[in-house]
């Protein structure tokens, strides 16, 4: 795999397109290849931002998740919430190079991989092409951030192990390879988490992605989401003191 990051100008909010701005940044783009986008820059041209003068975090966090933690038990002051089915700090509300707002996570960060995948697809008559929206967050007992996918297109998300055999014969019972995960943690790290101003980034030579040529399916994105009954870490889950939120 051969990941190159692309330098864009300061995205503020609402200062181009998404399309604008993938424009200006991008000169080609081979066939085969996954373009990897931080989350952060689709909402600043979405125009998906809150003034941080007179807003309530915590209302905030309130109104974007399912349900969330009271910042209080945090000793860094972070509320850990379920916003989309995902477990995010903050509901992934972030501050950082946002310019005096909070930005929110896209709208609907699936419609917006898809319609920059065919955007893109298009403009430069690709064959295969796969689109990433990407974010950053923690892991239990380790410090430091890693990428995650809020969102993929063009390829198919998880290689199932289920039922087939391992080195040595034995049935693999639950491992799923989530595809789309392992590229958003390999472009994130090259993209950065402060002041490099690369927030897109193109994956080549992927022998392991599996392209398609339709936007994930209904069925494909449920087989991504997983009950909380139902995850390994459902014992923390199911007992973290949850308030329940006003959003999805």
């Amino acid at each position: 795999m051969k990941i190159h990051t692309l330098k864009t100008r300061k995205v503020t909010p609402e200062c181009c397109t998404i399309f604008e701005l993938l424009d200006e940044s991008i000169t080609s783009l081979p066939d085969g290849s996954v373009v990897a986008i931080a989350s952060k820059v689709v909402s600043l041209c979405e125009g998906g931002v809150v003034p941080l003068e007179g807003t309530d975090k915590d209302e905030l966090i309130a109104a974007h998740s399912s349900q969330y933690i009271d910042r209080s038990l945090s000793r860094y002051h972070v509320s850990f919430a379920i916003a989309r089915g995902r477990l995010a700090p903050g509901a992934g509300i972030d501050e950082s190079n946002a310019g005096g707002y909070y930005i929110l996570w896209p709208q609907d960060a699936q419609k917006s991989a898809n319609d920059i995948r065919t955007y893109l697809r298009q403009k430069y008559g690709l064959k295969n092409l796969g689109v990433i929206i990407t974010d950053s967050t923690t892991r239990p007992m380790q410090w430091g951030t890693t990428g995650v996918a809020l969102a993929h297109s063009g390829f198919k998300a998880l290689r199932d192990y289920v039922g087939t055999l391992d080195l040595f014969g034995r049935p693999f019972e639950f491992h799923k390879n989530n595809i789309s995960q392992g590229l958003a943690a390999a472009t994130v790290l090259p993209m950065g988490e402060g002041a490099e101003q690369t927030p897109i980034a193109i994956a080549e030579d992927l022998p392991f992605v599996e392209f398609q040529d339709n936007n994930p399916t209904e069925a494909e994105l449920k087989a991504l989401e997983i009950m909380p009954e139902d995850d390994l870490y459902a014992p923390f889950l199911q007992n973290a003191p949850w308030q329940r939120g006003r959003g999805q």
